[in-house]
């Protein structure tokens, strides 16, 4: 490990330990991740960046990990990670619009929103568009001999249709199949009901029965062994130029990856602040955030694009912040939630130093939008959610018995 490298982020922790009551995390601090950057291709493809690991000299083994990827969180990620531990590339099936709404009802992101999204993530190496949602043998076969994948992944969670048919069964009677674990306290179903009941409006919080849905709260419990996972463990190099973030990302979506990959493009490593729930529920509304500081933080760290996170960033940069992590730019999208508070402008000593930069942000969804698009179809989620959570409710309880608890 190389510990000099990380001295910056001591210095840092020593002269400057509290960022205004926030607590602050950072990935050089935690050591050295098993992640690294990839690149993407399919069919239809895209292609990303290609992957820095070192190959050996025998062929690399390919994996490959389906699904709709909707409403993309860390868990998602996780999955993706795990996947790719298994192998040296990572090949990503993506489910298009039209089949997720034949299985599972309307999709909250749209076929583009969620590409960006999954080739995002710093652990994918290809991505395959309009994936099938049952792998069939003659796709099976297709990944195979056209991409060359050696192993198909699944999370541990049964996935069978309709007809009790398992989703993977082709790949497991082919002994081309392996399991990963599934990353539990969080799902999509999990964060449609934390928004349906975060609002709290009558109308909107009953099921298709009349029935209150209750509030959803997060099981999930950060470890430090998880942001090392999700980090890149590398501080900047001594003539780096930084560039610093800073947000809420609530809801990670396609709008976040793209600026980010636009902040990043400014210089040689990217600091993204995120700020804690108080100061987003204070700015934003009592609704927000949904999702809480440290699964925003793993979101945002398993960006591709992003070099270092600062957990519980203060909502107005000072001058200490910027000296303490040697900053040379401060940018900021166009595109952004309104605050309810009127108060000074938190750029304002980045303006001053003249070091801010108002940068064009290129989609213009945001975490407010995504919710209105749940609350508008919320009839159909609401049912969907209460079909999916029995099925959800049914594997814990299987898992249980099994473990003999």
């Amino acid at each position: 490990m190389d510990y000099e490298s990380s001295s910056w982020i001591w210095d840092g922790v020593y002269y400057y330990p509290c960022l205004l009551g926030g607590i602050m995390v950072t990935a050089a601090l935690l050591g050295l991740s098993i992640s690294y950057f990839g690149g993407v291709v399919g069919l239809p493809s895209l292609l990303l960046p290609c992957s820095l690991k070192k190959k050996s000299e025998t062929r690399c083994v390919r994996v490959y990990m389906d699904g709709c990827f909707d409403l993309m969180h860390y868990g998602h990620a996780n999955a993706l990670r795990q996947a790719k531990a298994l192998g040296d590339e990572l090949v990503v099936g993506l489910v298009n619009d039209e089949v997720i709404m034949a299985h599972k009802g309307p999709p909250v992101l749209n076929m583009e929103e969620r590409l960006t999204l999954v080739s995002g993530l710093k652990w994918v190496d290809e991505v395959i568009t309009d994936a099938p949602y049952a792998i069939t043998e003659q796709f099976m076969n297709r990944l195979f001999h056209e991409y060359k994948i050696d192993y198909i992944i699944h999370g541990d969670d049964p996935c069978f249709l309709p007809d009790g048919t398992d989703v993977y069964g082709f790949a497991k009677k082919a002994g081309r199949y392996k399991e990963i674990k599934r990353t539990e306290g969080i799902s999509s179903t999990d964060i449609v009901g934390r928004i349906l009941s975060s609002l709290k409006d009558p109308k909107v919080c009953e099921d298709h029965n009349g029935s209150y849905v209750q509030p959803h709260i997060s099981q999930f419990l950060p470890t430090s062994r998880r942001i090392v996972q999700f980090s890149n463990g590398k501080g900047p190099g001594s003539n780096a130029r930084i560039v610093y973030i800073d947000g809420a990302f609530d809801l990670f979506h396609a709008g976040h990856v793209e600026i980010l990959k636009r902040a990043r493009e400014l210089g040689d490593f990217l600091i993204v602040g995120i700020y804690t729930d108080e100061t987003v529920s204070e700015h934003r509304g009592s609704h927000y955030p949904i999702m809480h500081l440290y699964e925003r933080s793993l979101s945002v760290l398993a960006c591709r694009y992003v070099d270092e996170v600062i957990i519980g960033a203060p909502w107005k940069i000072t001058k200490d912040l910027i000296t303490t992590f040697n900053i040379s730019q401060v940018v900021h999208g166009t595109v952004a939630e309104n605050s309810s508070k009127c108060e000074s402008d938190p750029y304002e000593v980045p303006k001053t130093m003249e070091i801010f930069l108002l940068l064009e942000s290129p989609k213009d969804i945001t975490t407010t939008s995504v919710v209105q698009r749940i609350m508008a179809n919320h009839e159909a989620y609401t049912k969907r959610n209460a079909k999916k959570s029995q099925s959800e409710k049914r594997y814990y309880e299987e898992k249980k018995y099994v473990c003999g608890d």
